[in-house]
């Protein structure tokens, strides 16, 4: 329960006076309820159905002077009198009532796109080795299922509190009519309650089973889905769905498994309230001697009372059966709290981008991707220097640590030991961030948004000029083809780009990388997907930009980084600079195209 105590401060805080204005229409509308209640009495004793003495109106508190003041008006005014003031109690009621669900809505609303933000603002100043540790399913689900749960059981919370609020008043004006009677209900429903308790902790383990169900759902999802070519490609579509029927089977069985125990708490809740009613009337008529007015009241006040206590056990138990999702989400934030990013604040986000002016420096650079101290390094002792508007290849086998030098040259890792400095400065903290400011990167694999060709240029750079645009297309040998598609730069490339071809891809994210006017272009493996033609008129454009800006290439093939000014040869996580370019290189090879650095490399 810790976890929902930790919420409902947060809620306190974020709604502050707002939240006690909303307990404050819970306790009138109680008091409005009871009022029109009480109102029976006079009513009733007007119409000559309840008498004056004892057992009628008379032993009620203020209801025999109520009816005595009504007789003394005409006979033809009293009653009409006495409807109106009900008809306008409800009225104040159901006013009062609609403002509360607003005010409870808006509540709700407003606290969980409080979480909603806060969360996705955390992930987002989260280091990158944060993210490499976790699967993106996860966050999916966190944010969507997870947070709906959330926001339901705050919704439940509020309702809850409404509803205690409620029954206290109404309690209240019962123990005023007859505190001994009331006092046998409540003993009774207090029974009760307690053997019910049991149901809530079952609501708890269900809940488990419901988030670890929903996670399993997410996470299979993205991963088929990511992965659909291959399983269509080998026809892997039975075993899959035969996954997804066990899965959803075992997910309708947890959701029935809930429904069940509610419509047992709520089965049980009726049976028990005939049952007292049946009792208070017998004891009240049979050994108590309480009169016809006041039993009628009672009976009518706890005949409405006894919904609102299934109503609560109800709401108990689905928010006993929310809090694992409350868990998960206060976990989530404690992690991205701790891989949050040094300077990662509203100064390092308005940060401008460095201009690199003589060069980007490793000094005895040390790196690991685990926490163990016994684990292997990815970098170790990387000592280079990249020269400002110069271009520098990364080559090596896969594993050698390429994507990690680059990583810390793009800010993205902070180094174990050693420093990253840029003009002689060292990379840290809000350096780290304007550095990134400063840098262009084109993955291997193009990334494209769900959105037009447009959309993806001026996620970078919104300001764009129409010529800016086809500037940038024609700079990355993009422009014919986006010319020749029949919506131009309104045309939509589908989730990832997969309505244009691997290299129309690569070549729109180097249109868009270029668009950014960086300090420093990051190109890994850039080209692989482009054509000979086209690859030579991106090599002719990477060219120009020499003296412009500094380019940093992760290649393997001896056209991408022929007309590098240096190679950085990299093996086990160590760095040799090569000056004089991998074709003049004695222990560098060309295998169909493709460089080969034999092991021993130094």
């Amino acid at each position: 329960m810790n976890e929902l105590r930790f919420y409902l401060n947060r809620l306190r805080s974020y709604a502050g006076m707002r939240l006690y204005a909303q307990f404050a229409a819970m306790v009138a509308l109680g008091l409005f309820d009871g009022i029109g209640i009480y109102m029976l009495a006079p009513m009733l004793g007007l119409l000559g159905l309840l008498g004056d003495g004892a057992g009628g109106t008379g032993s009620l508190p203020f209801a025999g002077e109520a009816l005595a003041a009504l007789r003394e008006l005409p006979s033809n005014l009293a009653l009409p009198v006495l409807l109106a003031a009900y008809v306008l109690i409800v009225t104040l009621q159901s006013l009062l009532q609609r403002a509360q669900s607003i005010r409870g809505t808006r509540l709700q609303q407003g606290f969980i796109r409080h979480l909603r933000l806060s969360l996705y603002a955390s992930l987002m100043r989260s280091d990158w080795i944060f993210f490499l540790r976790r699967r993106r399913s996860d966050f999916h689900h966190l944010l969507t299922s997870e947070l709906a749960r959330v926001s339901q059981a705050t919704y439940l919370f509020l309702q809850l509190a409404s509803s205690v609020a409620f029954t206290v008043i109404q309690i209240g004006i019962a123990f005023w009519l007859s505190a001994k009677l009331t006092a046998v209900v409540l003993v009774s429903g207090a029974a009760i309650a307690f053997v019910m308790r049991r149901k809530i902790r079952r609501a708890k383990e269900v809940g488990n089973r419901t988030s670890e169900l929903s996670q399993q759902y997410y996470a299979g999802l993205t991963d088929h889905f990511n992965g659909i070519k291959d399983i269509k490609s080998n026809r892997l579509e039975d075993s899959y769905l035969g996954w997804f029927r066990g899965l959803t089977g075992r997910m309708e069985a947890n959701f029935i498994a809930f429904a069940r125990l509610q419509a047992t708490t709520s089965s049980l809740y009726k049976t028990s309230s005939a049952a007292l009613i049946a009792l208070f009337v017998y004891l009240a008529v049979e050994m108590l001697h309480v009169g016809a007015g006041e039993l009628l009241l009672i009976v009518v006040l706890f005949a409405r009372l006894w919904p609102r206590f299934a109503q609560i056990q109800s709401n108990a138990e689905q928010i006993g059966s929310a809090i694992p999702a409350f868990r998960s989400l206060r976990e989530l934030e404690r992690e991205c709290a701790e891989a949050r990013e040094s300077g990662a604040d509203e100064a390092g986000d308005r940060a401008t981008g460095l201009d690199v002016k003589t060069g980007i420096e490793c000094r005895h650079v040390y790196f690991k991707y685990a926490g163990d101290a016994d684990a292997d390094y990815a970098l170790r002792d990387v000592c280079l220097r990249i020269p400002a508007g110069k271009m520098t290849a990364i080559v090596g086998k896969s594993g050698a640590g390429k994507s990690t030098l680059v990583d810390l040259l793009m800010g993205l890792l902070e180094p174990e030991r050693g420093s990253v400095l840029i003009d002689g400065l060292p990379v840290t903290g809000e350096r780290r961030l304007a550095l990134r400011h400063a840098v262009s990167y084109v993955a291997q694999e193009p990334f494209l948004f769900h959105e037009s060709i447009r959309d993806n240029l001026l996620a970078v750079r919104p300001d764009a000029s129409e010529t800016e645009l086809w500037e940038a297309l024609r700079f990355s040998a993009s422009e014919d083809f986006v010319r020749r598609l029949p919506e131009g730069l309104d045309t939509v490339v589908g989730d990832r780009g997969v309505r244009l071809s691997g290299g129309e891809r690569q070549r729109l994210v180097l249109a868009r990388a270029i668009l950014r006017k960086p300090s420093i272009l990051v190109l890994d493996e850039a080209t692989s997907a482009l054509d000979t033609e086209n690859e030579a008129r991106i090599q002719e454009a990477i060219d120009r930009l020499k003296g412009k800006m500094t380019i940093v290439v992760i290649a393997h093939r001896l056209s991408t980084i022929r007309g590098a000014d240096q190679v950085v040869v990299m093996e086990q996580g160590e760095a040799i600079v090569r000056e004089d370019g991998p074709v003049g290189a004695p222990d560098g090879r060309l295998s169909d195209g493709v460089i080969e650095w034999p092991a021993g490399v130094r």
